[in-house]
């Protein structure tokens, strides 16, 4: 096959791709649909719980050659995923992986392999790695969407409980080992950073591993025509059943508001993302407002004057920050919040690492509005090189290469998976 040809691509996918919420299923979804519109995509989705046929038909119209399919285990949340967990807690795979392992799921793809039905397959992320198939003749791709041993050290890091530091450690070294197998494993990986392609290459040649950056929606999210905020509204956005959201949020509102609010007492924080729990509602008071699930984030992001960014633990890319630039919205960050973007500390971001000095940072930025306007203006000049179709386009490159026979002496040399 050579460039520009059509590609028949499979896409793996473990757990429900819609309604599309976090990062992962967003940059998943924006790059499948862009190649879809080019080639033969056939997104395979599985999922625990019973047969759902609203997800399915939701999921064709976005692919019409998708595959759905429900494994049959059940759903776990609460109490039930922490006895799954203690039942998993002796096998070697981590339990964020071992979760998703289904036998039909592996019967299915291995099914798919062994008649060439494709010219290339994405493995989307570690938890479809679990069940994809190893020695077949389908050139396959392992998409990185973040380092996830790097996650758990750095759980492992800030937790101030010892039991959950201790819990942390164990399932770092056993990600540590899976990932790091399944890097080796795949033909070639797709990383979303310099810093996850720097940390993935000491375990395979780094000539194995390209980054592919992420991405924004630029038509749904630019800069409001309604004029600047005058209000001193501060709006945290992501998912908040995500640990590092749960921390950062937990972080900020404790040791980092009440010196934003004994300077500026008319201050307002909102906290928007799905399903808090009683760790993220407790941090509800007159100043703080827990806003759970929302049909769209456009307008919190339109009416904020200030995005906040307080990651403590993290990988891969935050997809928010380049929604809020988009949006153009100046943004104080971690410096892990900002990790793997191209971002630029005091032109288009604050960074800031320590509760005084962000506290500084978000003040400043609500009583001076000149300033902030300038980084508003320089985080959507930023955002406007970020589009979605781009992204795809350089993923669609290195799936054509992958999908070619091997070539001497490139550099990108992709072989099958196994």
């Amino acid at each position: 096959m050579t460039n520009g040809q059509t590609m028949r691509i499979l896409w793996v996918k473990a757990d429900r791709l819609l309604p599309v919420h976090n990062g992962g299923n967003i940059r998943s979804y924006h790059i499948a649909r862009h190649l879809a519109a080019r080639h033969e995509v056939t997104f395979f989705s599985y999922y625990a719980g019973a047969v759902d046929r609203n997800y399915e038909e939701e999921l064709e119209k976005c692919f019409p050659k998708a595959v759905s399919m429900s494994t049959g285990n059940p759903e776990m949340t609460g109490v039930r995923r922490g006895v799954d967990y203690l039942v998993r807690l002796p096998a070697r795979a981590p339990y964020a992986v071992s979760r998703f392992s289904s036998s039909a799921v592996r019967a299915r793809i291995e099914g798919w392999f062994q008649k060439s039905a494709f010219d290339v397959a994405v493995c989307d992320f570690l938890d479809a790695a679990v069940n994809f198939p190893t020695g077949f003749g389908i050139p396959s791709v392992l998409f990185q969407h973040n380092v996830e041993s790097e996650i758990w050290r750095r759980y492992a890091e800030t937790e101030s409980s010892r039991a959950k530091r201790q819990m942390y450690r164990m399932e770092y070294w056993k990600m540590l080992r899976y990932e790091r197998a399944m890097v080796r494993n795949f033909g070639h990986v797709i990383a979303v950073s310099e810093n996850d392609r720097e940390l993935m290459s000491a375990w395979v040649d780094p000539v194995r591993i390209t980054v592919v950056p992420t991405g924004v929606d630029l038509q749904n999210f630019h800069p409001s025509a309604s004029g600047p905020v005058t209000q001193a509204k501060v709006v945290f956005v992501g998912a908040m059943d995500w640990e590092p959201n749960i921390d950062g949020v937990g972080y900020f509102c404790d040791e980092v508001w009440p010196s934003i609010l004994r300077r500026l007492p008319d201050a307002r924080l909102r906290v928007v993302g799905r399903n808090p729990g009683q760790e993220v509602l407790r941090l509800a008071s007159d100043s703080v407002e827990i806003l759970g699930s929302v049909p769209s984030v456009v307008e919190y992001l339109r009416e904020a004057a200030v995005v906040v960014v307080p990651l403590r633990i993290g990988g891969g890319t935050r997809l928010k920050i380049y929604e809020a630039m988009a949006a153009g919205k100046a943004v104080v960050s971690t410096t892990i919040g900002a990790e793997g973007l191209d971002v630029h500390h005091g032109k288009d971001i604050w960074l800031a690492d320590d509760p005084a000095s962000f506290a500084n940072a978000v003040v400043v930025l609500l009583q001076d509005q000149a300033m902030r306007r300038r980084f508003e203006q320089a985080a959507a000049a930023l955002a406007t090189e970020r589009d979605w179709s781009a992204v795809a386009e350089k993923f669609e490159q290195i799936l054509q290469a992958a999908a070619s026979p091997a070539r001497e002496g490139g550099t990108l040399q992709l072989a099958t998976a196994g």
